[in-house]
């Protein structure tokens, strides 16, 4: 199912798990609200590495590999932007003090990570196995699509989910921080620190998320390895575009309708694939329906460059136009 060759995959896997173990092991054990100048640094350095990343997958896989990987990675990449919203609400709900929440994010994100990894093998093993799972891909795509122009996707309050919930009735969870620590002692007492229920709110909610990320982009490829990749690469800069975009978010006003632009595109695509290779035995007979095109990769590509540029540069004259007014 792969056009990457295996040593190659292994290796990116290392040098990736390299990366978040930094990240978490020597970055992280120094709390600090990261100033602009190192964010800005942080986000060049992983876009960078993005873009090196598929310039080295098309010398060694191909150039359809490498497009996949790139239209990937930016789907993803937007859609995290997105999620940032979240994040900022979870963090002020739970009262995360500023110099923890670098630290909180790293964690969270490597939480989300994993849990992103196991639902990119289930959702390969049913595409694998199940072709026509495409079409409920494609329709909630397009659903997720039309709620994003009609507003009904805003998140503008945060409600704790099921894991959460039933964390707290069997555990003991103290109201107050102690640095970093998951465990601290209260009148005499060993209890769970708020910094336990953060990590599993980010890395929780963002598998929320990836309802509409992950169908997203086995719209784009069939490859588990791209996938993976492509959302590593995307969740790897979030925490430093949290702190950078953080005031800036509210401001992103055309963002939704970019995004709700790819969601749809990639529905219709999914929908597309599956009338292309169709067995359901309810449409054409059983048979693939011939007449269907195929959308090549680039023009997957282009849209989602034109889409998302469009948004943020409609975004970034509204609010300079707003600016100018006052």
């Amino acid at each position: 199912m792969s056009e990457t060759p295996l040593a190659f995959m292994i290796v990116t896997l290392a040098v990736l798990a390299v990366f978040f173990a930094v990240d978490l092991f020597v970055i992280g054990r120094k709390p600090h609200v990261p100033s602009t100048g190192e964010c800005v640094r942080h986000i060049a350095f992983f876009v960078a590495a993005a873009l090196v990343f598929g310039a080295i997958m098309w010398a060694v896989a191909g150039p359809a590999p490498a497009m996949e990987f790139y239209s990937g990675w930016l789907t993803e990449y937007s859609l995290s932007i997105d999620n940032l919203f979240v994040f900022v609400i979870i963090m002020s709900n739970f009262a995360v003090p500023k110099i923890l929440q670098k630290y909180v994010l790293s964690v969270g994100i490597a939480v989300a990570l994993v849990l992103r990894g196991v639902f990119i093998l289930v959702g390969a093993a049913l595409i694998e196995r199940f072709t026509w799972i495409f079409f409920l891909f494609g329709a909630f795509l397009i659903i997720t699509a039309v709620k994003l122009v009609a507003g009904g996707d805003d998140d503008e309050e945060y409600h704790e989910n099921g894991v959460i919930k039933a964390l707290r009735k069997v555990m003991r969870i103290s109201d107050e921080y102690d640095g970093e620590k998951l465990r601290t002692v209260k009148d005499g007492v060993k209890c769970f620190t708020p910094m336990l229920v953060v990590f599993l709110a980010i890395g929780t909610t963002d598998v929320m998320f990836a309802f509409d990320s992950i169908p997203a982009i086995f719209g784009l490829t069939k490859d588990p390895f791209i996938v993976f990749t492509s959302n590593v690469f995307a969740l790897l800069g979030l925490q430093q575009l949290y702190f950078l975009l953080g005031a800036l978010l509210d401001k992103l006003v055309y963002l939704p309708a970019g995004l709700a632009v790819v969601l749809g595109f990639i529905g219709v695509k999914l929908i597309m694939e599956a009338l292309h290779g169709n067995s359901l035995p309810f449409i054409n007979g059983g048979q693939p329906v011939g007449w269907v095109p195929e959308v090549p990769t680039w023009l997957s590509l282009a849209v989602i460059i034109v889409a998302i540029g469009g948004a943020a540069l409609a975004s970034v004259v509204k609010m300079k136009a707003m600016e100018s007014a006052k």
